[in-house]
């Protein structure tokens, strides 16, 4: 770790919605708020993320999302412009890609195939098997 990384990131100026904007990171405060926005799908965000689709496929998730990490109301957003929309949701994922892409996409992951095995009937293995043990098969 460098000296500078101590430093908090530069805010990014985005132009939108006839307002200037300073993109920041999300504040302590605003994770549960984000989180649940996010959580339907999180799975989905990375570097190449398809906004259009996300739209498309979780748009009432996506317009509360962008409206948390934008510190904007939700209906500011809504009167935005496909294209403005878009880029708001470039620039806050890049801004905050660190919290999207490494804490919490693997984090909903994780749940989600503790959750799933649940379902099926398999418990999460904790350590090892105890030894000389087999399990029927049929």
């Amino acid at each position: 770790m460098s000296a500078f990384d101590a430093f908090p990131p530069s805010p990014v100026m985005l132009d939108v919605g006839g307002e200037s904007l300073e993109i920041t990171p999300i504040r302590v405060g605003e994770v549960p708020a984000l989180i649940k926005a996010v959580r339907p799908f999180a799975g989905q965000l990375s570097a190449e993320s398809d906004w259009l689709v996300l739209l498309a496929e979780h748009g009432e998730s996506l317009l509360c999302a962008l409206a948390v990490a934008a510190r904007r109301e939700r209906a500011w957003v809504e009167r935005l412009s496909l294209d403005d929309a878009v880029r708001l949701a470039a620039a806050l994922f890049e801004v905050n890609a660190d919290f999207f892409v490494q804490r919490l996409a693997p984090a909903v992951q994780h749940a989600a195939a503790r959750v799933n095995g649940r379902l099926s009937g398999a418990t999460p293995s904790t350590a090892s098997s105890a030894p000389g043990t087999a399990s029927p098969t049929s």
